[in-house]
């Protein structure tokens, strides 16, 4: 009782399906995956952002020793 066999995840599985769809599913996951991407995008931008702010940083600290 303590472990799912592979039947059970298909019962639940079948159960999903008839009771919400499988076009209300598709949109589920399409909104889901959409969400994922948007995040992984915003975090490589900001990535960015920190190595561009880093960059300047270090430039303007040459400058001012330059100087």
């Amino acid at each position: 009782m303590g472990s799912w066999s592979i039947w059970h995840w298909l019962v639940v599985l079948v159960v999903v399906v008839v009771v919400f769809g499988t076009k209300k599913l598709r949109g589920a996951g399409r909104d889901i995956g959409g969400a994922v991407h948007d995040f992984k995008k915003g975090m490589n931008e900001g990535n960015e952002a920190a190595k561009t702010d880093a960059l300047e940083a270090k430039t303007t600290e040459q400058d001012k020793k330059d100087s």
